[in-house]
């Protein structure tokens, strides 16, 4: 039962106590807070995906090169890439109020600058802003699930954030290609600018002003440049790889594999700053990865958010040119697998709850295996029904392994670095989603360049090469499901970790 509070209280000031968190239910003001805070993490990461339908129509109406455009998606990748790893450090030293006002703050700034931009610098500008709020939102959401849920309901609330995670990104082509049916690229930014707004006034109102226990972190500049540097070099390298056909490939004038083993040595030596830095307060707390379930979770995530995404480029490029369909068509093929998984990811979370994660991840993980390796029997006459039936049961199984993983991941590390290990999970899922995306298009590429076959029999070895990679990347899921403990996984201490 809510616990009651003075009428005089201001709910926003402080979190609630966490005395006896086996029995305590959300009071009002909290699930407000975490229904605005979701929905806005929703609409962002919707974001994420809504321009790739509509570069055509940004490159005629602006006039300008597709590898312009392209930016407009790029950038955002890179700025995500350099503002999420450093969201652990923001969540661990300010309020979840301040923080998330900063970030919403941010997201409607740069949706204004985008509906409104004359031209392509100022698009590019409002993007990188819309993506500095994003960077920030998805980990803060998370923190706080873990901070005001009962222990007991961790798999329920990562259920939501699957959904969030899972059916935002899939729906974005499909939610693009509807609007632009019925009005300018610039109502993408204009439908979603109020979202913001109300999140803001919501926010100030509910969000908890209190600043996070434990030591203070310090600000450390060099973990600062090499972060940026790392983290940011590396998806660029990664982005570029893919070229045109990913609607967000980087051109670089030198080889993306220089730029790739770069940032690699950057992130060598953010490493070692952060091992360092450990007594006075890391930039990133490596003791994340002290956590077994923690570190399985990364792994797990990581491949099946990239194998996800990189599924999710190739099949709208064989059914756009090899069955002919148009790229509406394609999204309202794709849309009923979204809806699959915000349905399905809450149920499954309850259901972690109940029966553990071992139970639900290995089911689940024999499942995806199987949806890629059928979509790699796809040809030239197969049928539409059999894309969709393909990617449902993609959608179905991507619940049953992401939810309960996250749940005992992030429950296995101890309040003073959840902040932290959401950061990190984060990251990892955008750079493994960067790398599947262009690497799953380049062997596309690849395979048709090396092909003996000519036309569509030529695009087909291609597009076999590339969901063969998928499939065979797809097996470490199984390994990772293996690796998990059986029973029920406790919540809220990990002694690795400390």
């Amino acid at each position: 039962m809510p616990s009651s509070q003075p009428a005089q209280s201001n709910p926003s000031e402080h979190l609630r106590p966490q005395a006896s968190p086996q029995t305590q239910s959300l009071e009002r003001h909290e699930f407000l807070l975490l229904a605005i805070m979701v929905l806005s993490a929703f609409v962002l990461i919707l974001n994420e995906t809504l321009l790739g339908v509509a570069l055509p129509n940004i490159m005629e109406d602006l006039n300008i090169a597709a590898a312009t455009a392209q930016w407009t998606s790029t950038g955002f990748m890179l700025t995500m890439a350099v503002v999420t790893p450093a969201s652990g450090f923001i969540i661990s030293r300010y309020s979840i109020r301040a923080v998330f006002l900063g970030a919403m703050a941010l997201f409607s700034l740069g949706t204004l600058v985008s509906a409104t931009a004359p031209g392509i610098a100022l698009l590019l500008v409002g993007r990188v802003l819309q993506a500095g709020g994003t960077g920030i939102v998805i980990p803060l959401l998370m923190t706080t699930m873990m901070r005001l849920v009962a222990p007991s309901k961790i798999g329920q609330a990562m259920g939501i954030i699957g959904m969030v995670i899972s059916a935002a990104p899939a729906a974005g082509p499909t939610v693009s290609g509807l609007i632009l049916n019925v009005a300018s690229w610039r109502w993408l930014f204009w439908l979603i600018l109020p979202i913001g707004l109300i999140a803001l006034a919501v926010g100030s109102r509910l969000a908890p002003a209190g600043k996070p226990q434990g030591k203070s972190q310090r600000l450390d500049l060099l973990s600062i440049v090499l972060s940026t540097a790392g983290f940011g070099g590396l998806v660029l390298g990664l982005s570029s790889l893919g070229g045109e056909s990913t609607h967000g490939g980087a051109h670089l004038p030198v080889s993306p594999w220089l730029v790739i083993g770069l940032a690699a040595v950057i992130i060598a030596a953010f490493v070692v700053r952060q091992i360092k830095l450990q007594e006075r307060g890391p930039f990133m707390d490596l003791r994340i990865f002290k956590a077994r379930p923690f570190t399985l979770t990364v792994m797990m995530s990581s491949v099946g958010m990239g194998v996800m995404l990189g599924t999710a480029i190739l099949i709208p490029l064989y059914t756009v040119n090899v069955l002919g369909l148009t790229p509406l068509e394609t999204g309202m093929m794709l849309l009923p697998g979204g809806l699959l998984m915000a349905v399905l990811s809450p149920f499954v979370g309850r259901l972690a709850d109940r029966l553990g994660t071992r139970t639900l991840v290995i089911p689940g993980a024999v499942l995806f295996i199987a949806s890629i390796w059928l979509m790699s029997t796809f040809s030239q006459d197969t049928a539409v029904w059999y894309v969709v039936a393909t990617y449902m049961l993609m959608s179905f199984s991507l619940p049953l392994i992401n939810t309960p993983m996250m749940s005992v991941g992030l429950g296995s590390l101890n309040g003073e670095l959840q902040a932290f290990g959401s950061s990190a999970m984060t990251t990892f899922q955008q750079v493994s989603g960067a790398a599947a995306t262009a690497s799953f298009v380049a062997l596309l590429e690849l395979g048709k360049a090396t092909s003996k076959k000519t036309d569509l029999a030529a695009y087909m070895d291609g597009v076999h090469l590339a969901f063969f990679a998928a499939a065979c990347l797809s097996l470490v899921c199984l390994v990772v499901a293996l690796l998990v403990p059986a029973g029920k996984q406790s919540t809220g201490a990990a002694p690795a970790a400390r």
